[in-house]
């Protein structure tokens, strides 16, 4: 097993370090202010929300999870901002509100990108230096570069289906971030550079190289670089010792235990308290409902990056998978789905999705409190709720822009129905 390495040591130092500029709201040398998209005041229509109610509820049903954190803004229309459920199944544990943080999941990726780009625009990086100039000990990597790592063409595989048992079965073990990418290192590659796959080592890897270059733990360099200049107040990627998403209000995470025939849906397994290595620069971010929105806008609209900077970051995606329909692309840290931008993924105990569209701001938000399913309900609930938002007419005063999306939500209803897991009540 890989020692930690004197950097992750300074991590919890780190914690404190991102912390206290986050609520400083200042970063050594910044200047930027995120000004968002102007929002129309005031809460969509009553028949949206109630449609988008029970998009919600059918999609916990069908997913095991006992309660989800929404966001849906529609700058010409309004907003639904709000806790759906409870902490435990049958309305046990109290109520979720919308200032308790979770686990972002893979919209980490898009932050870590964020770093890349932003010492790439400085002249700290270069987008085409190779792997191997940052990060040793990567067999076979001498022409994967650190865009290849961003934009999920690198052609190494994951590490998701080798460590999830360690993940749920040891929470609180602290990984080294080349230890964990080992695994997905160690899978058959395919052909760099022209195909997207989804390599979470790929994003482990390029946090190293990113901590090296810049000087700054992982945890310092997203604070500086993403959350202080957006002022996201309650966003972070926490030390490395074993806790809660914040030592405040929490929304808890659980994942069900398989029995014969399906899950155990009556009793989910907390994992709220989890060390962040096991996601890292690829999974390991905190955050809330409104901050995840905020981000998610400037993501999308590129805020972080001057106006005219070169490459555009979404400007050559690539299929997601084999077959994927034509709307749907990846590159840059994130996923294309029509018009918008954004992110889905899992981290043990929480289901994300986040997705905004450049041009209007319109943006959706899920966080769900169950990852057995992986990110596959979150993805689909931010897309069945962007699909009944964006239909929403528009406020007195207001104008609606001609946005439209390629799916729609009963499209998107029916794969939620389709995927639902089987819950079973355990043998006596």
């Amino acid at each position: 097993m890989q020692l930690l390495s004197s950097r992750r040591v300074r991590a919890a130092a780190a914690g404190v370090v991102a912390l206290s500029l986050l609520l400083t709201g200042c970063a050594p040398g910044d200047s930027f202010t995120y000004e968002p998209p102007a929002q129309v005041d005031g809460s969509l229509p009553d028949d949206t929300v109630s449609a988008m109610q029970d998009a919600v509820t059918h999609a916990l049903t069908a997913s095991g999870a006992s309660g989800a954190i929404v966001g849906v803004w529609v700058p010409w229309s309004g907003t639904w901002v709000t806790g759906v459920g409870s902490q435990k199944p049958g309305g046990e544990g109290g109520e979720l509100s919308t200032d308790m943080s979770f686990r972002i999941a893979d919209v980490t990726r898009l932050m870590t990108c964020d770093v890349l780009y932003a010492l790439a625009d400085d002249g700290t990086v270069k987008l085409d230096a190779p792997v191997e100039e940052y990060v040793s000990g990567t067999a076979a990597m001498d022409d994967i570069t650190l865009l290849d790592l961003c934009n999920g063409t690198s052609g190494i595989g994951s590490s998701e289906a080798t460590a999830k048992n360690a993940w749920l079965n040891t929470p609180a073990r602290e990984w080294a971030p080349l230890e964990l990418a080992s695994y997905g290192l160690g899978q058959a590659r395919t052909a760099p550079h022209t195909t997207y796959r989804d390599s979470d080592a790929g994003y482990l890897l390029l946090g190293l190289a990113l901590e090296r270059a810049s000087n700054l733990t992982a945890a310092e360099f997203i604070a500086k670089y993403v959350a202080t200049p957006l002022g996201l107040t309650s966003t972070a990627l926490p030390a490395p010792a074993a806790a809660a998403p914040s030592t405040g209000a929490v929304m808890n995470g659980h994942y069900l235990s398989a029995v014969e025939g399906g899950y155990n849906c009556a009793a989910p397994v907390d994992i709220t308290t989890l060390s962040s290595s096991t996601g890292y620069t690829d999974s390991g971010v905190v955050s809330t409902i409104d901050d995840l929105g905020r981000y998610a806008q400037a993501e999308a609209a590129q805020a972080l990056r001057d106006k005219d900077a070169k490459p555009a970051r979404y400007g050559a995606p690539l299929p997601a998978y084999d077959g994927a329909p034509s709307w749907f692309q990846a590159t840059g840290g994130g996923y294309l789905a029509g018009s918008m931008v954004g992110q889905q993924g899992w981290t043990p105990g929480y289901a994300t999705a986040a997705y905004s569209d450049p041009a209007t701001g319109f943006t959706v938000a899920v966080a769900l409190n169950d990852s057995t399913a992986g990110a596959t309900f979150a993805q689909f609930l931010a897309w069945e709720l962007a699909a009944i938002a964006s239909k929403a007419p528009a406020a007195s005063g207001q104008t609606a822009p001609e946005f439209g999306l390629p799916f729609t939500a009963e499209q998107y209803d029916q794969a939620i129905t389709d995927a639902a897991i089987p819950c079973v009540a355990p043998a006596e």
